[in-house]
């Protein structure tokens, strides 16, 4: 939570997410990468009767998460694969790691049309849509998401219909956090 609050990221995303909620009836989060994992770090959750189980502080593999696969795709391709590379700290299973051609190819897709699906992927009947959000240098420092049961709502859904208010929420929050990494720091004497 330090972490998350040095950056300010949960108050300014906090209200995006919100609407974000709202409009769509499903769960958002956000979330920063940290080695091969990524990391919530601010979530606005609905109740579902199937949940994936999700805090602010949950880990899971980068590869197999749509915000993982924006933030991995955010970076260069040879240092992708380096933090691909490292060992999970989320605790689950590790599942065998796909070819690094097969890899760069999803995460060139991802950068190309700016965002990611991961449908079923971290587990079974969890499907979700992730773009990034940038700071203010314009940099994707962390990337936001709906998550859906893949059996109440269809890729089609997905993409035509809540893509476009995730990237809107996004597109606010990176507003936001440029405008707060821009303000003047006090300096104490």
């Amino acid at each position: 939570m330090a972490y998350v609050s040095s950056l300010g990221l949960w108050d300014m995303a906090r209200p995006h997410l919100e609407r974000l909620v709202e409009k769509t009836g499903e769960s958002s989060s956000m979330a920063q990468l940290d080695g091969s994992d990524i990391v919530y770090v601010a979530r606005v959750a609905v109740p579902k009767l199937i949940a994936l189980r999700v805090d602010v502080g949950t880990r899971f593999p980068a590869m197999i998460t749509s915000q993982g696969k924006v933030l991995l795709a955010a970076l260069p391709p040879e240092e992708a694969l380096k933090v691909i590379a490292e060992p999970s700290r989320s605790g689950l299973p590790e599942k065998e790691r796909m070819p690094d051609g097969q890899i760069l190819q999803i995460l060139a897709q991802v950068r190309e049309q700016g965002w990611a699906l991961a449908d079923e992927e971290l587990a079974p009947g969890v499907r979700s849509i992730s773009v990034g959000v940038a700071d203010g240098e314009g940099v994707v420092r962390a990337s936001m998401n709906v998550t859906v049961h893949a059996h109440e709502t269809s890729v089609e859904k997905l993409v035509g219909e809540y893509l476009p208010l995730l990237r809107t929420a996004a597109r606010e929050t990176s507003a936001d956090w440029a405008m707060y990494q821009s303000r003047p720091v006090k300096l104490i004497q």
